[in-house]
């Protein structure tokens, strides 16, 4: 069983970071959310151009989809790692499929950047920010590509592990 974890070790820590991002933040929420909403209300103040009427609750909620996405990926994520972990992939797929489902972590930080750059620049101009784009194509990509190698071994038969009989 060592083993095993040893070769999806790297998928799984990237996967509890972002579970552990999504609960931190949710304990954020319940000690101080005015933090956040006060962050957003500042922001728009200073930069009122920028901005609607429907901005300050807009931004807010790309806090909570942050919180909501990062936990609710890191547990599908943490799932999936353990279904690979005893599939019949052979160790170094076993390896890059764990990475690339943690890699979802990084979708949530999408959220999160536009929820800190949006009240700089606005919502649509931090919805198309390079760092937002680089988190959620990473996030996406990587489940994406992690899910794909896991299904070809499952439900194909594919890449797997020889074994000696």
């Amino acid at each position: 069983m060592e083993k095993e974890l040893n070769t999806v070790k790297i998928g799984l820590a990237l996967a509890m970071v972002g579970l552990l991002l999504g609960v931190s933040m949710g304990i954020v929420f319940g000690v101080n959310e005015d933090l956040f909403k006060d962050y957003v209300a500042q922001g728009i103040a200073a930069n009122p151009g920028v901005h609607d009427a429907k901005s300050p609750d807009k931004i807010w909620r790309y806090a909570q989809r942050a919180h909501f996405h990062s936990t609710g990926i890191a547990a599908f994520s943490l799932g999936l790692i353990l279904l690979a972990m005893v599939s019949t992939l052979k160790p170094a797929y076993k390896k890059a499929a764990a990475i690339f489902l943690g890699l979802g972590s990084f979708y949530p930080l999408a959220w999160l950047s536009m929820f800190v750059l949006a009240p700089t620049i606005g919502r649509g101009a931090a919805h198309g920010h390079l760092v937002t784009e680089l988190f959620a194509f990473t996030g996406v990509g990587g489940v994406l590509l992690g899910t794909f190698i896991l299904c070809a071994n499952l439900f194909l038969g594919l890449l797997k592990e020889e074994r000696l009989t």
